[in-house]
C-alpha cells in the first residue's frame, strides 16, 4: 500500500497537466448591421430591372432607381428590405416584395508587423489570428501574443489590446505591434 500511494499521487498530479483544447465563441452580437462600404444584393420580385447589387455610399444610403437614396446604415438586411419596399410602395409599385442580402461585407484593415499591411475582405467568424494569416503572417519582429484593435462604436473609435483569438468585425483596424526583448 505504501508503494501504491506515491504512484497514485503522481498520477493525480500529472492528470492536472493535461491540456484541453481551447474553444472560442464566434462574436454573436446580433444581426449584421449594414454600413458604408457594404455591397447588398437587392431582389425586387416581379421587376428584374430593379434587382441588382448596390454599394452603400458614404451617407449610409442605397441609391435606388425610381426612389433615390434610401438610408440603410445601422439596419439589418431585413430592415433595409422593409425600407426599400416602403419607398417603392410610395407611388411606384403595389405591394412590392423586396429581399436584401449582404453580397460583400466591408473590409477590415491591418497594419504593423505583418507581411502585407492593408485592407482585406472580411469573412464571418474571423479572428485576429485569421486576419494576420490573411495579411501574410507575422514579421520577424512581431509581438505574437496580442494585438491592438480599433473598433467604431457609435461615434467613437475604441482602442483595446486583445489576444489573437479575439473575434473581429467588418471595419475593424488591427495593429500588430513590435515585440520588445
Amino acid at each position: 500500500m505504501r508503494r501504491l500511494l506515491p504512484v497514485l499521487t503522481l498520477a493525480l498530479l500529472l492528470s492536472g497537466c493535461a491540456t484541453r483544447p481551447a474553444t472560442y465563441m464566434v462574436d454573436t452580437q446580433g444581426a449584421y448591421e449594414l454600413d458604408t462600404g457594404d455591397v447588398v444584393r437587392v431582389t425586387v420580385y416581379g421587376d428584374a430591372e430593379l434587382s441588382s447589387t448596390y454599394r452603400i455610399d458614404d451617407s449610409g444610403s442605397i441609391a435606388f432607381p425610381l426612389v433615390g437614396p434610401v438610408p440603410v446604415r445601422g439596419t439589418t438586411a431585413n430592415g433595409a428590405a422593409d425600407r426599400l419596399a416602403a419607398a417603392l410602395a410610395n407611388g411606384y409599385m403595389r405591394n412590392p416584395d423586396v429581399a436584401v442580402e449582404v453580397a460583400e461585407s466591408r473590409p477590415f484593415f491591418i497594419q504593423g508587423e505583418v507581411g502585407n499591411a492593408g485592407q482585406f475582405p472580411y469573412v464571418y467568424g474571423m479572428t485576429v489570428r485569421a486576419a494576420i494569416a490573411t495579411a501574410g503572417g507575422f514579421s520577424d519582429t512581431a509581438d505574437r501574443n496580442r494585438a491592438v484593435l480599433y473598433r467604431r462604436q457609435g461615434s467613437q473609435m475604441v482602442k483595446s489590446t486583445v489576444d489573437l483569438d479575439h473575434p473581429i468585425r467588418p471595419g475593424d483596424t488591427i495593429v500588430v505591434l513590435e515585440r520588445w526583448f
